[in-house]
């Protein structure tokens, strides 16, 4: 049984940072909404402190969520991912990793069709990310840079430095996001033609 809540427990951080990431909310924007510190937001969704309920509630509340969606279901041993969408301003997040050990956290993304267009609200993040474009057209700003990612093209980038993303157009876009660790890097690259200067 105790294996049986760690396992469980060790999902939650993924979860919380598909979350926060989903709605470009900041730690220090998080902090100030929830009353938990910066350095203890981090470390429970790094997955290096185990979370209490009196942190998952006011987390919950302030992500929109039941807090089932931040907790799932224990794992039983089958080494199956058993996906449990979450949807948060207008995304919906697949978790397609467990994220335990603080290693990478994979996910698939979806953005509905619109034709509302977001004003792009850069922000930054510990970390690394790769992502994958499945279908449509993903618009990437980053630093400087306003990059267009259709179908079966892919980036990375170190996520100190400003960035945002969001459809390209008015049709829907699904992509795969991995993120690791600060400094850790990914197998695949493509980059645009000016890299992004690292900071």
């Amino acid at each position: 049984m105790e294996q049986e809540i760690e396992d469980t427990l060790s999902q939650v951080g993924p979860r919380l940072r598909a979350l926060r990431t989903g709605a470009n909310t900041t730690l220090q924007e998080l902090s100030a909404r929830t009353g938990i510190s910066v350095s203890t937001l981090s470390r429970l969704e790094s997955g290096h402190r185990r979370p209490t309920l009196e942190q998952l509630l006011p987390l919950a509340r302030a992500h929109g969520v039941p807090l089932d969606d931040l907790v799932g279901a224990p794992a039983t041993g089958d080494p199956r991912i058993h996906i449990k969408p979450i949807t948060h301003h207008g995304m919906t997040i697949l978790p397609l990793s467990r994220g335990s050990g603080g290693g990478l956290q994979a996910f698939k993304n979806l953005l509905p069709a619109g034709t509302d267009r977001s004003v792009p609200d850069l922000r930054t993040h510990e970390g690394y990310e790769w992502i994958y474009v499945l279908k449509g057209k993903l618009r990437l700003c980053l630093g400087e840079h306003d990059i267009v990612l259709p179908a079966g093209e892919a980036a990375e980038f170190d996520t100190h430095t400003p960035h945002w993303f969001g459809r390209a157009d008015t049709n829907a876009v699904e992509f795969l996001s991995l993120f690791g660790p600060q400094g850790e890097r990914m197998h695949v690259r493509a980059k645009p033609s000016k890299t992004p200067q690292r900071k």
